[in-house]
């Protein structure tokens, strides 16, 4: 006995070393928390099996030769994941010189400084939306090698740390990023006088300066993009959908299980006083929502009959239960996303105490 708690011991040190604070860069703090990530994925299939720690049980996952071709593809896009949410962050829009322009639509000047505030926030915008992209091949590029044959969900979380961790950092990314998005007005608004703007030019052959000009093809799919409440949420949705369909020789199964087990495994460490003990921050708690969360809406767009569904393999209450014991203004955002981006909860076989849950 003496023995296991030991281990028990040795493994809560491990634990509280990896995020010493919630200090220090952010990018540094997603590093640490992607780390705990790993952690409790490790404790949960460990415990699971056999109640005792795991000899393999490593600080930091590294990518096995096999990984190593996803694994760096995928790092090249998360490592500028941190300066787009710091972008974001600090985006306070145009909003007063487009209303002085609006105001006065005859003073060329008060037009020209409007326009001259407006583009480069256009540019970042631009480049927002590229990032999406470029976020949506990283997912099909890790799906793709986490739900291959022969393996099973758990055994590829079990075989490729590296990859989930990959995975999970770009969940949570997203979630944080339409988070911000949904409570900044701004975008849109700039970007709608950006395009009234442009277009007025075009028609009274005024040449448009700037070299963040968009052309109207990328002006209309980025229009799409902010239209959505919850954007980068609807760019991975529509990915893990259109992967599973141009995989018809993999089982959907494969897919649909690798997210319902890190839900699970999301749920069991943030619901279980030992486990969430191990966490050292709050920083790794909403980490750890975020990317219950992300899995949760990415189920319910690819399984036939969704997340909330009784046949489901996601606890859907357990899970709603987790995000309602939370502080209220830290989960706000992503209620809202269960409630306004999933595609089933509406459904008439989803039960009414699940939806009473989300009201």
């Amino acid at each position: 006995m003496r023995r296991g708690r030991g281990a028990g011991g040795r493994r809560r040190r491990r634990a509280s070393s990896f995020c010493a604070s919630a200090g220090g860069s952010a990018s540094r703090r997603r590093r640490n928390c992607g780390l705990e990530f790993e952690l409790f994925v490790q404790g949960y299939q460990v415990d699971r099996r056999t109640r005792t720690e795991s000899p393999a049980l490593a600080e930091d996952a590294q990518p096995t030769e096999s990984e190593k071709e996803i694994y760096n593809q995928v790092n090249v896009v998360l490592k500028d994941a941190e300066g787009i949410l710091e972008d974001l962050q600090s985006y306070r829009g145009a909003g007063h010189e487009i209303r002085e322009a609006i105001q006065h639509p005859a003073d060329e000047k008060l037009q020209e400084k409007a326009w001259g505030a407006v583009v480069p926030l256009v540019g970042k915008l631009k480049t927002f939306y590229e990032f999406s992209q470029r976020l949506e091949a990283a997912l099909r590029g890790l799906l793709g090698a986490l739900t291959s044959t022969p393996y099973s969900p758990t055994q590829h979380l079990e075989r490729e740390q590296a990859l989930a961790k990959q995975f999970a950092e770009i969940l949570h990314f997203t979630l944080r990023f339409d988070e911000l998005k949904m409570t900044n007005p701004a975008i849109q608004n700039d970007f709608s006088y950006y395009r009234r703007t442009l277009s007025r030019m075009r028609i009274n052959n005024v040449p448009a300066e700037g070299e963040n000009e968009v052309n109207n093809e990328l002006a209309n799919r980025m229009s799409l993009f902010y239209a959505e409440a919850t954007p980068m949420l609807k760019t991975l949705s529509d990915a893990t959908t259109k992967f599973v369909s141009e995989n018809k020789n993999l089982p959907i199964e494969n897919t649909t299980d690798c997210l319902s087990t890190m839900a699970s495994v999301c749920r069991v460490m943030l619901e279980t006083p030992e486990y969430r003990s191990r966490f050292t921050n709050e920083e790794t708690v909403s980490f750890c929502l975020r990317v219950m969360v992300g899995v949760i809406i990415l189920y319910d767009h690819v399984h036939p009959v969704g997340a909330f569904a009784k046949t489901s393999k996601i606890d859907m209450k357990g899970c709603i239960k987790v995000l309602k014991d939370q502080p209220p203004n830290s989960v706000e955002g992503l209620l809202n996303a269960l409630r306004y981006t999933t595609k089933h909860l509406n459904d008439e076989t989803t039960s009414k105490q699940i939806k009473s849950m989300l009201q």
